[in-house]
């Protein structure tokens, strides 16, 4: 084979770096943001964030003054034509930008002047609290905790355990062990690894310290079974349950209850000394022989441990990390003739307010002919388009949000049921706008409307055939299948294929199999399981 030398013409997508971020950015969820922006702040000494002093933009010219992010649902939004010439134009500057050199940059005339002032959905004095500290607070200024100020104030499992353990007796080392075995816990209160595990993790390969250990955990552990909650610090789902039925039992026996009351609470006890999958099989037969009952006096007691708690730290797992910051507001304005529409809104919490260090960039610009101009000049374009990619990525995740509250208005106004088929595609062909896009958009963002705070993709949802030629959402199918079986007969239960006879009659198209995998999407148990002892 002979070297040569050829000429070839090709077309291919090329990317700027600016591209890039703004794809990057678009993705990110509201606490990835929250750390980009932080990581960026520390890496670029020409960014900044912005402070509460309204004269940031009150001084600033009338051109690059912050516009309200809030919009009407009904308001039109921009036409596809002008969307294409703003994103033209938008990879002209980033090209022409990455081809010219720092040195021939014009800081006077460079288009970006008006990236220099804040950027913001709403003036400080509505927002008070800084962007991107993830809480949400009152509109109205009534004074009311946000929710991560009453997550701080939740008690954890672990601190609650541990104040218990301060009013007991104990030895240093009896209270070393119970505290250690207090940490050991996962957050439904189960000690997960067994008492030699836990000997072993401290006394390595000495034996007599081990054995020590076993014992000394031996007694913290009945001290940490006898704290509340009750169950508390059981090895299993057995254990804990029969450490609830002997807390009833000592309640009972202090109280004086009638024989019947005491002696189901001991056959309970005895079902929870079997193998757990035959209660949960409700395998009655096979608990009848095991316990040596009667039919009816078993349903009773499986009824009576149905009513206990499987986990005891439940109510003391961490509220913070269940607390979701929607990215958009959606709120009902009603118009003349008792019409309501909906406002569509940018939460201003988690909108980072950032602008260009006026200092560094005026000193930057008088010393053009200084040692390490260039790369300075490189930072401060980069803080730029930095801003303006955030800004990029808020408009964009609002226009998405307006078209999902324009499409999908019945379910704001009458809910789940009311929710229309809507597909990517569609949202992005309205915006002019490619699928991947409005999927990064959808993703991690969230949205908090008058029927709750849902992700952004929770709108999207197939359609099913009807009898009318139509097509009803998968949504309000799931919705329409939880409302049969909240209504059904506890001691006859639909089955799937009832289910799918029952939404034919409502003229939808479903088959068996589609409705049990709605019903799985659910949680809602078989027939079985629901069906009542």
């Amino acid at each position: 084979m002979k070297p040569g030398l050829s000429l070839r013409v090709s077309q291919h997508l090329s990317l700027t770096p600016q591209l890039q971020q703004s794809i990057q950015l678009l993705q990110l969820s509201t606490l990835e943001l929250a750390q980009e922006v932080e990581q960026m702040l520390v890496d670029n000494p020409f960014l900044e964030r912005s402070g509460d002093e309204a004269d940031a933009v009150s001084d600033a010219p009338a051109e690059i003054a912050p516009a309200a992010h809030e919009y009407s649902a009904s308001d039109s939004i921009s036409s596809e034509k002008e969307v294409g010439q703003a994103q033209a134009a938008s990879d002209s500057v980033a090209e022409a930008t990455s081809a010219e050199t720092p040195e021939a940059l014009n800081w006077e005339a460079d288009g970006m002047d008006g990236q220099d002032g804040e950027w913001g959905g709403e003036s400080s004095s509505e927002w008070d609290s800084p962007s991107g500290s993830g809480s949400t607070r009152n509109r109205d200024g009534d004074g009311e905790t946000d929710a991560i100020d009453l997550a701080r104030e939740h008690e954890s499992l672990t601190a609650f355990l541990h104040r218990q353990a301060l009013s007991l007796r104990l030895g240093a080392e009896d209270c070393a062990a119970l505290r250690f075995l207090i940490e050991s816990l996962n957050d439904d209160g189960y000690l997960e690894d067994s008492l030699q595990e836990l000997a072993q993790s401290l006394a390595g390969d000495d034996l007599e310290e081990r054995e020590e250990l076993e014992q000394r955990f031996a007694i913290a552990l009945k001290l940490l079974q006898s704290l509340e909650p009750v169950g508390v610090g059981a090895r299993d789902l057995s254990e804990c349950l029969q450490l609830q039925l002997r807390d009833l039992i000592h309640a009972a026996e202090d109280e004086g209850t009638t024989e019947a009351h005491m002696n189901r609470l001991k056959l309970a006890q005895a079902i929870c000394k079997q193998p757990m999958d035959l209660l949960a099989r409700r395998d009655l037969r096979k608990l009848t022989s095991l316990c040596g009952a009667r039919e009816e006096p078993l349903r009773e007691a499986m009824s009576l441990i149905a009513g206990l708690e499987p986990r005891p730290g439940r109510r003391f797992v961490d509220v913070e990390r269940n607390i979701i910051v929607p990215d958009v507001i959606v709120r009902p304005v009603r118009v003349s003739s008792g019409r309501v529409d909906f406002s569509v809104q940018l939460n201003a919490d988690v909108m980072p307010r950032l602008r260009v260090h006026d200092i560094y960039a005026g000193v930057l610009r008088r010393h053009k002919s200084s040692e390490g101009h260039a790369a300075l000049q490189q930072q401060l374009q980069e803080a730029r388009w930095f801003i303006k990619n955030i800004q990029q990525r808020f408009d964009t995740i609002l226009r998405v949000s307006q078209a999902i509250v324009e499409r999908q208005k019945n379910f704001f106004v009458h809910g789940e049921l009311a929710m229309r088929p809507l597909v990517l595609r569609d949202i992005a062909d309205q915006l002019g706008l490619h699928e991947s896009t409005i999927s990064r958009v959808t993703t991690a963002k969230y949205m908090a409307t008058p029927q709750g705070t849902f992700e952004l993709k929770y709108f999207f949802g197939s359609g099913l055939g009807t009898e009318t030629g139509g097509s009803a959402s998968s949504t309000a199918v799931r919705a329409l299948i939880k409302q049969f079986v909240d209504a059904e007969s506890p001691k006859k239960p639909l089955s799937d294929a009832k289910l799918a006879d029952m939404l034919k009659e409502q003229g939808i198209e479903c088959a068996r199999r589609t409705v049990a995998k709605y019903r799985e999407q659910l949680k809602i148990p078989t027939t079985t399981l629901r069906k009542a002892l």
